[in-house]
């Protein structure tokens, strides 16, 4: 049975009412290493929630129906786990390329990492729905839909909830647990307890609202940012040199809520009022954006962006950037949950 933390049951609180009805009791162990996740689709998201779960020993069935790509998953995923020294987690990984080769009758949570389609999403939901026992939680790392709507209609809407992940999902240690209209506390309380013991840093979204919460935050700076290019104010060099070596630098050690106590609210406030009236309050993407998206610039895979690309420099830009990254997480490590098999 789950053993959410104290600090995420919303049983934990001494004023819950002793009339209350009982949460729904979800399927997820409170410990990974006793439980059993698939994880649908072996794209590059699914692979590194892969090794999310099997670093913490849990059993994790991916299911991937290209034999190319379901070969590869099984060294890429041990490749990653002895990066950390977490080599025993291989071992518990399965590789099916059906729904119908899955042992549903030991299925703890599915997660669902298959291409951005709203109908292949409900579609996968409902059969989910079908095959999985009824307590399963059943999840889904959209970034683009609402738990809401990919669940519509369908029986159980309490145990499916919204759990997002940020590429590299191995390396970005967040990760969004989103209720949906439907969706229980109890289940979202116990799946984040789950993911802290995957050594993930949980946050719960109330509410699935476009863009959940960081994507929203990051989508209101680059409104800004894209503004601030657009009317010549600054060039993309420049943009991203100053987040990236001005406050950027400092969201490491603490992120904008717990920066204003650092600096001072009375000092924030007055300077919000000066610029908040000047900020881009623009309802569409910036011109800078609209045209390369129109035009083909898409960026590393099309060869340029905003800036230009060869193989040569996308392979040693993704080098650095792995690079400072595991950096970055070594700075932090002795804050993030304790990997808890």
């Amino acid at each position: 049975m789950p053993n959410p933390s104290p600090d995420s049951s919303p049983d934990a609180s001494p004023d819950a009412s002793p009339d209350a009805s009982p949460a729904p009791t979800p399927s997820v162990p409170g410990r990974p290493g006793a439980a059993h996740a698939v994880v649908v689709g072996g794209g590059t998201m699914g692979a590194d929630v892969a090794v999310v779960l099997t670093r913490a020993l849990c059993r994790t069935t991916i299911v991937e129906p290209d034999p190319g790509r379901a070969g590869a998953l099984p060294a890429r995923v041990r490749a990653n786990l002895a990066m950390i020294g977490r080599d025993a987690g291989a071992q518990r990984l399965a590789v099916v390329a059906t729904l119908d080769a899955v042992d549903w009758t030991s299925v703890d949570l599915v997660i669902e990492c298959i291409p951005e389609d709203l109908a292949l999403k409900q579609a996968l939901f409902a059969e989910l729905v079908a095959r999985a026992r009824p307590h399963t939680l059943l999840a889904s790392n959209s970034s683009s839909f609402p738990i809401s709507a990919i669940g519509a209609g369908l029986d159980t809407r309490e145990r499916m909830l919204g759990l997002h992940f940020f590429m590299p999902a191995h390396l970005v240690p967040l990760v969004e647990v989103v209720m949906g209209e439907a969706s229980a506390e109890g289940h979202a309380d116990a799946l984040a307890a789950f993911m802290r013991r995957c050594g993930m840093v949980p946050v719960k979204v109330r509410k699935d609202l476009p863009g959940f919460l960081a994507n929203r935050l990051q989508h209101a700076l680059s409104r800004e940012a894209f503004s601030l290019i657009d009317r010549g104010i600054a060039s993309p060099e420049d943009v991203d040199a100053a987040v990236r070596f001005g406050f950027g630098f400092r969201f490491l050690a603490a992120g904008p809520v717990l920066q204003r106590d650092h600096a001072g609210i009375d000092v924030h406030a007055a300077a919000g009022a000066t610029m908040y009236p000047t900020f881009c309050n623009d309802d569409h993407p910036a011109r800078c954006l609209s045209e390369r998206a129109a035009d083909g610039r898409h960026g590393m895979k099309r060869g340029e962006g905003f800036y230009a690309w060869t193989p040569e420099t996308i392979a040693a830009e993704r080098a650095r950037y792995d690079h400072l990254l595991r950096a970055g997480l070594a700075l932090i490590a002795p804050e993030l949950p304790e990997i808890q098999p």
